[in-house]
C-alpha cells in the first residue's frame, strides 16, 4: 500500500492517564509533527464494562481531540485482553495449554477457537466500528494485536484439528498413519472417536501439524475479523495486524506461531512492530531483518505500528540514535514510525516499558529527539516515502522448518532462528540486502542472485525441483546442513541427503555429529590474511572451537571441496563444498562456524555471483531505493560513537537534508550515531 505521507505516531491511551490532560497531550504531539496515534486495542473492558452495557466515553474523546488537532488516527479492535465479566461467565474461554489450564489476568490467554469468545469479539468489533464510523480522520484499522494461536490446545481446537486432518487426508486413517509414522511405539489411530489429546504426542509428525494448524487458526480468526471490519469501512481506510517476530527479549527472527504469508492475504497492508537493543548495542539488525521480513509478506511497503522511544530497561537510546533507527525503517521499506507508545504508564506489569514521554509526563530528551524526527519526516518525507527496494540476494524461510528443528533439535544454542540470522547478518555487515521470501514464492526465485537456505529442514519434491532449476539457470544457491532433509510432515527421506539435490551439489553424506575441537583447513577463499588452516584454538573467533554445535561429513563428487575438517578423525571430510550445475552453482555448508570466517566466505561468493560488495562495512551500512520521482535513494547509516568517512561512488546527487551537492569521488563525514541521505539527480 502506498501512502500520501508518512506516518509519525505513538499509541495513545487516555483511558491510563492519572488524570484528564488529553488537550495538553495533543498539543504537545502537534509540537512534534506526531500526525498519527493509534487506539483502541487493549481496554475491552472499558469499552463493555459489563455484557452488553457500552461505554466510549474515553474513545471518543481521543477521536474529537485528534480531530480537532488535525491528528489521524488508527483503531484496533479490542479482542486481545478479554474483561473479566467474560471470563467469570465463561470460565473455560481461558484456554488450556500444553502446560495445562490457563488463569485470567495476563493478556492473549483467551481460546480463540472458542465460540463463544468468538460471538462476544465479534459484538464489541461491530460496536466499536458503529462507533467510530462517523470520523473521516480514523485513516484504518487494526486488527486485534500480534495475535497467535496462544497454544490453544482447548476441546475446541483438538475438534477442529480433527476435522482438519480428515480433510487433509481425505478421512483415510491408512494415509493419516503412514505419512506421520504413527505405527511406532503403538501409537497408530484406528478410530477417529480414539483420537488422543495431542499434547502427549511424542511423534514430531503429529505435533508438528498440531502446530501448523496453531497457525491455520490465527489466519482464519484474523481473516474472520477483516470480513467483519470490512463491512463498517470505507474504501479510503486501510486494514492491518501488527505482526510480530520470534522474541529473545528483543525482535529476533521468523515468527514461529504465525504463518506470516498467509495471515496478511485480506489486509491491505502489513504492520509490523520491531523491537531492538539500544546504547552500545545498537546494530540496526534487527531493523534490517525486521524489514525484510515485512516487505515479504504482502511485496509491498509496510508499516511500523510499534517500535521503542526509550522502551524497557536497558533500551535508553544515546542522543541521536532514536533518529538514526527512525530513518533506519523507511530505508526498509516502511512508511511509517509508530512508538509504543506517547506516555509511560503509571500501573501494572509494562509500566516501565517506557514511552516517549517519562512518568512526569513533560518534555525530555526522548520527546525533543521525536520533535527533530517529526519536522525531517514533515520536510522530507514526499522524497522517502513508498520506496521501492530490489535486493540481489534472498532468504527463503519457512514456518514448517522451523517447527522441524523445534522437535528435532540441533543444540539447545542453535536453533532455527539462530541458524537464520548468522547468515542474514553477515549479509547486512558486508552491506549487502536481502529480501526474504517464502517456501511457495518460487516464481520469484529467478528474480535474485543468490537463494540462501538456512537449515531448509523440511522440503516437498516441488520445492526441490524449484531449487534445482534455479541453479540450472545460472542461479547461484547457498545452503546450510539440515537442508532438504525431510518431507513437509517431517517424514526423513529415505535417499541420499540432501534430498533430491545431490547432483545439484555434487556432493552426499550420511553421518554427522558435533563440533567439539574441530576447525577448517584447505579453505579454498582468503581468511584474514588470508589463511588456509584454522585450528580449532585459532582466535579467528570468540569460540574456543570454530565449527561448533554440528557437522554433516561431506562427500564429495563433482563439488569442488571449499574447506575440510581440521580433525585427527574428521580430516578426510568436505566442510563446505561448491558445484558448477547447469549455468549455476549450488554452495553448501556442512556446519556452523565462527561468523567472521562466514563473512569472508561470503565476501567470495557474492563476487562470484557478480554482486559488488561496496567499499564500506558495518558499522557504516548502507541501503538503497527508489523513490516516487523515480530517483535513486542512498542512505548511509553509522552505527557507531566515532565518525566515519566515505566516499561517494555514482552520478551528480545531492545530500538531501544538507542540500548540497556531491560528485564522483566526494568524501562525506558522518558523526557518530548519525545518517547521511543521498539522492540523485
Amino acid at each position: 500500500m502506498k501512502t500520501d505521507k508518512l506516518l509519525f505516531g505513538a499509541a495513545y491511551y487516555d483511558e491510563y492517564l492519572p488524570y484528564d490532560r488529553i488537550e495538553a497531550d495533543m498539543e504537545m504531539m502537534v509540537k512534534a509533527n506526531i500526525n498519527t496515534i493509534r487506539i483502541a486495542e487493549s481496554t475491552w473492558s472499558t469499552w463493555e464494562p459489563q455484557e452488553g452495557v457500552f461505554d466510549f466515553t474515553h474513545l471518543h474523546r481521543m477521536l474529537r481531540a485528534s480531530a480537532a488537532h488535525g491528528i489521524s488516527v488508527i483503531v484496533g479492535t479490542p479482542t486481545y485482553a478479554v474483561p473479566t465479566w467474560l471470563a467469570a461467565k465463561c470460565p473455560d474461554i481461558i484456554t488450556e495449554t500444553h502446560n495445562g489450564p490457563g488463569r485470567y489476568g495476563h493478556r492473549q490467554n483467551m481460546d480463540i477457537a472458542h465460540p463463544i469468545y468468538l460471538k462476544h469479539a465479534e459484538i464489541i468489533i461491530r460496536r466499536l466500528m458503529e462507533e467510530v464510523s462517523s470520523y473521516d480522520h480514523v485513516i484504518g484499522f487494526q486488527l486485534d494485536n500480534e495475535t497467535k494461536s496462544y497454544d490453544t490446545c482447548s476441546e475446541y481446537a483438538q475438534k477442529k484439528f480433527i476435522e482438519y486432518l480428515k480433510k487433509k487426508f481425505n478421512n483415510n486413517l491408512d494415509a493419516l498413519n503412514h505419512a506421520f509414522g504413527l505405527d511406532y511405539w503403538s501409537n497408530r489411530i484406528n478410530a477417529w472417536e480414539d483420537f488422543p489429546d495431542v499434547r502427549g504426542t511424542i511423534n514430531g509428525s503429529l505435533g508438528a501439524e498440531y502446530q501448523k494448524f496453531q497457525r491455520r487458526l490465527v489466519t482464519d480468526f484474523l481473516a474472520w475479523q477483516c470480513s467483519i471490519v470490512k463491512e463498517y469501512a470505507r474504501s479510503n481506510q486501510f486494514i492491518t495486524q501488527n505482526f510480530d517476530y520470534d522474541w529473545r527479549n528483543y525482535s529476533f527472527g521468523l515468527q514461529p506461531e504465525v504463518n506470516q504469508w498467509e495471515a496478511a492475504k485480506p489486509l491491505t497492508v502489513a504492520g509490523f512492530d520491531i523491537y531492538h537493543p539500544s546504547a552500545q548495542d545498537l546494530t540496526g539488525k534487527e531493523i534490517a531483518f525486521g524489514g525484510s521480513v515485512a516487505r515479504s509478506v504482502k511485496k509491498d511497503n509496510y508499516l511500523i505500528l510499534e517500535t521503542e522511544a526509550q522502551g524497557n530497561h536497558g533500551w535508553l537510546h544515546y542522543p541521536g540514535q532514536l533518529r538514526l533507527q527512525a530513518f533506519s525503517h523507511l530505508a526498509s521499506g516502511s512508511n511509517s514510525v509508530m512508538y509504543w507508545h506517547w506516555h509511560s504508564i503509571h500501573n501494572a506489569i509494562e509500566s516501565y516499558w517506557k514511552g516517549i514521554l517519562s512518568h512526569n509526563l513533560k518534555e525530555n530528551a526522548t520527546y525533543k529527539e521525536a520533535c527533530t524526527i517529526g519536522a525531517d519526516f514533515a520536510k522530507y518525507g514526499n522524497h522517502l516515502k513508498n520506496l521501492r527496494k530490489k535486493a540481489d540476494v534472498a532468504f527463503v524461510l519457512s514456518n514448517e522448518a522451523l517447527t522441524g528443528l523445534q522437535w528435532f533439535g540441533i543444540h539447545a544454542d542453535l536453533k532455527y532462528n539462530d541458524i537464520v540470522r548468522w547468515l542474514y547478518d553477515a549479509f547486512y555487515e558486508l552491506n549487502i540486502e536481502c529480501d526474504v521470501l517464502s517456501t511457495k514464492d518460487t516464481d520469484l526465485f529467478s528474480q535474485y542472485k543468490i537463494l540462501v537456505t538456512p537449515a531448509l529442514y523440511c522440503v516437498s519434491d516441488t520445492l526441490v525441483n524449484s531449487l534445482r532449476d534455479y541453479v540450472k539457470h545460472g542461479g547461484h544457491l547457498i545452503s546450510t546442513f539440515k537442508t532438504a532433509f525431510s518431507d513437509p510432515v517431517l517424514k526423513i527421506y529415505s535417499d541420499d541427503q540432501p534430498h533430491g539435490l545431490t547432483d545439484v551439489f555434487g556432493m552426499t553424506y550420511d553421518q554427522f555429529t558435533d563440533g567439539v575441537n574441530v576447525g577448517l583447513k584447505e579453505c579454498m577463499f582468503p581468511i584474514g590474511t588470508d589463511k588456509v588452516n584454522i585450528s580449532a584454538s585459532d582466535s579467528v573467533g570468540t569460540a574456543d572451537s570454530i565449527v561448533r554445535y554440528w557437522m554433516e561429513l561431506l562427500m564429495p563428487a563433482s563439488a569442488k571441496t571449499l574447506a575440510t575438517y581440521d580433525h585427527p578423525h574428521w580430516g578426510s571430510y568436505a566442510a563446505i563444498t561448491e558445484n558448477h550445475y547447469g549455468e549455476g552453482t549450488a554452495v553448501y555448508l556442512g556446519c556452523y562456524f565462527d561468523e567472521a570466517i562466514l563473512k569472508s566466505l561470503l565476501t567470495y561468493l557474492v563476487k562470484e555471483a557478480e554482486i559488488t560488495l561496496p567499499e564500506e562495512q558495518y558499522p557504516v551500512i548502507i541501503k538503497r531505493g527508489v523513490n516516487e520521482y523515480h530517483k535513486n535513494i542512498t542512505y548511509y547509516f553509522n552505527y557507531q560513537d566515532a565518525p566515519a568517512t566515505i566516499t561517494w561512488h555514482g552520478k551528480d546527487a545531492a545530500l538531501l537534508m544538507q542540500n548540497e551537492p556531491i560528485r564522483e569521488g566526494d568524501a562525506i563525514t558522518i558523526e557518530g550515531w548519525d545518517f547521511r541521505i543521498i539522492e540523485e539527480r
